[in-house]
């Protein structure tokens, strides 16, 4: 009467164990049934060379010495069969060298030799008094291959992996031989404790490497700083000097004709003209004063920001160039419609620039400044061509920096567009720049005014 009315009561319980069964194999098939790749072996970031072979030499330590006790140990010791012992021995020690790339895997061979060496030793005449299910060498080799484990895999495998060992002893508990000493509690343990400290070893270099990553961030974001910060400081300081220079030019310039006493026209027109260009140059310093001021600098107001220069401006560049004793032919297409502010600041930086060249390199040499529009409008071509110097000077500058060419093709290459450059057979110059009025098909982001002038 007893026997089927104790059934009720042990359903919930029977349910239970179940349900747990059901959450260890699927954290076992989850978490160790699919092998991981293989990584970066164990200390392979480091920069010794020394210290990346170092893994591979204690595994090949450990096998070395393993090995034969092992098959030594089941053979003479346990009694087993001398080919069983030495496929056991090898199966459970060999795969310590896999161990510093592929842990996992060699655990799966590793723990399954040890489950089909308990199986052996079970029936095996000199177990008495010996320990079972693991024997001594096999606790060696798998808290060896623990550590490889718990540096290189996440927690949840490493809870699989104690977990599964801890399994293995409890069902194996049921078998063991009276005459044996259980050994599955003690390698339970000794594993849950090495998986811990590797564990924490490994999360506490991660912090490390992190910590050392934030330092190089927080490192590269001070030197951007303390750059833009000297970047503020030269630009005040080259306004100073320039700003007073120039001014003291604006001022001779424009008082000249009423300090000097019967100065002919055309020379109070020089003087006029030579006062307007110095307010130019003040008013364009100012406007690149801006572009270099910092952002705090800007936030708190800084030079008013002008209209950038574009080809409705060149008429009046070259005439400050013939102005300075150059002859420049100008040709601008009749109706180019809106350009893109990219590609008009542009156009106009190639000529002044080829004009600033001509002037320092070449004075007095004939010039011809065209721009035009080309392939159904959608092209528009610079060319500036100078012939040699009437007369044999000498340069303004005899050897140049190279950096307005460099900023030619800069700003050519900004809006995808094609420079070329060099001299002619004659002995003059020519510079011819393809810029497409149309964006690219893969722009890159948005030219601000700022960052234009600033090439």
């Amino acid at each position: 009467m007893t026997g089927p009315s104790s059934h009720p009561a042990d359903e919930p319980t029977r349910r239970r164990v179940l349900r747990t069964v059901r959450q260890a194999l699927h954290l076992l098939v989850v978490e160790l049934g699919t092998p991981t790749e293989p990584g970066t072996p164990l200390f392979g970031g480091v920069r010794s060379a020394w210290l990346r072979r170092l893994p591979y030499l204690v595994a090949f330590v450990f096998a070395v010495s393993l090995l034969p006790t092992t098959i030594t140990v089941l053979s003479h010791g346990y009694g087993l069969d001398g080919g069983l012992s030495g496929a056991l021995g090898t199966a459970q020690v060999a795969p310590l060298l896999l161990a510093v790339s592929r842990p996992l895997q060699a655990w799966w061979v590793i723990f399954t030799a040890d489950i089909i060496s308990a199986l052996a030793l079970m029936h095996a005449n000199g177990i008495e008094g010996r320990s079972w299910p693991w024997t001594p060498m096999a606790i060696v080799g798998y808290l060896a291959l623990m550590v490889a484990l718990s540096l290189r895999e996440r927690g949840r495998t490493l809870i699989a992996v104690w977990l599964t060992t801890g399994l293995a002893g409890i069902l194996f508990e049921p078998w063991t031989p009276d005459e044996s000493r259980g050994t599955w509690v003690l390698l339970f343990v000794l594993t849950g404790v090495v998986l811990m400290m590797g564990a924490t070893l490994r999360e506490r270099g991660d912090a490390r490497r992190k910590l050392i990553e934030q330092e190089t961030i927080s490192e590269a974001e001070r030197a951007r700083r303390t750059l833009l910060e000297e970047r503020t400081r030269i630009a005040r300081e080259l306004h100073d000097v320039v700003a007073h220079h120039m001014s003291v030019i604006t001022v001779q310039a424009d008082s000249a004709p009423y300090r000097i006493s019967g100065m002919p026209r055309e020379a109070e027109e020089e003087f006029g003209s030579i006062a307007a260009t110095a307010r130019e140059s003040l008013a364009e310093m100012r406007r690149l004063l801006g572009v270099l001021r910092s952002e705090e600098a800007e936030r708190h107001g800084g030079p008013a920001k002008t209209p950038q220069p574009g080809i409705g401006m060149l008429p009046k560049l070259v005439e400050g160039t013939v102005r300075a004793g150059v002859p420049v032919e100008l040709t601008l297409p009749e109706d180019s419609g809106p350009l893109e502010p990219a590609v008009d600041l542009s156009a106009y930086r190639i000529v002044q620039e080829a004009l600033a060249n001509v002037v320092r390199h070449a004075p007095g040499a004939e010039t011809r400044v065209s721009v035009t529009t080309a392939a159904e409008g959608s092209l528009l071509t610079v060319l500036v061509v100078n012939s040699p110097p009437p007369a044999p000077s000498a340069p303004l500058e005899p050897a140049g920096t190279g950096h307005g060419l460099i900023g030619m093709r800069e700003r050519v290459r900004l809006v995808d567009g094609a420079l070329d450059t060099g001299p002619l057979p004659d002995g003059g110059f020519r510079v011819a720049a393809r810029l497409p009025l149309s964006p690219p098909p893969d722009p890159a982001a948005p030219l601000s005014p700022k960052d234009s002038d600033s090439v």
